[in-house]
């Protein structure tokens, strides 16, 4: 049984742990603010330069692109963005779990891993899967120019019939307490009969295009695969902080619900100490009286 004195060591020790966990929390919230901030503020772009491709090359005639054809390729290529660091909950186990099961769903494929961030390549070593390569940048939070390097490597891969698509796995920010776990699917950007259907009742005029629909195509194709990889590494760069706030959030919470228990348990060992001193004491003197 632990006496006055451990408890005060494990108090002590827990108090160190609560400075640390409180500190990582306020470092976290700073950096959620930032990211959040960015993906907001670069995420309905992305989406709208995706879609306003979907409806041009859908509705201009005899229009094709290598990053438009479906390839009968059975291998494909994974880009997973996790984490450097630990300490935020369980954002890589579930980003882990999502790609354990797109590897069941995908069994019939040979698939070739990428990473950003080393945390699910470590989880995924100790399967015995071993990916290709993992990316690594100058700083911490990587440049629209070092994504894009990586975004034309894999697609490069793509058109030269090497891997038949191109998908990434990332943790998508919802809110500061929610993230949600996902594949996308960015190459081939396949734009199906309906949608065709849909977007030509939708716009029944011929537009005009100045230079012509093939070279305004070409040109921003390529950029909505940038932009769509650069989006995911920014959710996930939000989603990542989100986690590590609420993770470092419920391990102040923790380490101050243990103080208070250590406290009472030492404080409680302390009346019992004094009580037994004075019932002693109480007990010679009236020895002596006897």
């Amino acid at each position: 049984m632990a006496n006055v004195k451990d408890l005060k060591v494990r108090i002590a020790s827990t108090s160190s742990t609560l400075k640390i966990t409180s500190a990582m929390k306020l470092v976290s919230a700073a950096k959620l603010a930032k990211a959040q901030a960015k993906i907001q503020g670069f995420k309905p772009y992305s989406n709208e330069l995706d879609q306003t491709v979907r409806m041009a090359s859908a509705l201009a005639e005899s229009y094709t692109h290598e990053y438009l054809k479906e390839k009968s390729n059975d291998k494909l290529a994974l880009v997973i963005v996790s984490s450097e660091k630990g300490l935020c909950g369980g954002y890589n186990s579930q980003l882990y779990k999502v790609i354990k099961t797109f590897y069941k769903e995908n069994a019939d494929k040979e698939i070739k891993l990428y990473f950003i961030g080393k945390k699910v390549r470590e989880l995924l070593k100790r399967d015995g899967v071993v990916g290709e390569k993992t990316f690594t940048f100058k700083k911490t939070d990587p440049s629209f120019q070092e994504i894009k390097n990586i975004s034309e490597e894999i697609a490069a891969m793509f058109t030269a019939d090497e891997v038949g698509s191109v998908h990434v796995a990332f943790n998508s920010f919802v809110s500061a307490i929610e993230y949600t776990s996902g594949v996308k699917k960015v190459l081939p950007m396949t734009v199906t009969e309906e949608e065709k259907k849909e977007l030509a009742g939708k716009f029944p005029v011929d537009f005009k295009y100045e230079p012509s629909a093939e070279q305004i195509l070409d040109t921003v194709i390529p950029e909505v695969l940038n932009t769509t990889v650069f989006a995911s590494v920014l959710d996930a760069s939000a989603a990542e902080h989100s986690s590590r706030m609420s993770a470092m959030d419920n391990a102040t919470k923790n380490s101050q619900e243990m103080i208070k228990t250590l406290t009472l348990k030492m404080n409680k060992l302390r009346q019992a100490a004094i009580t037994t001193e004075l019932t002693e004491i109480v007990s010679g003197a009236e020895s002596l009286n006897a």
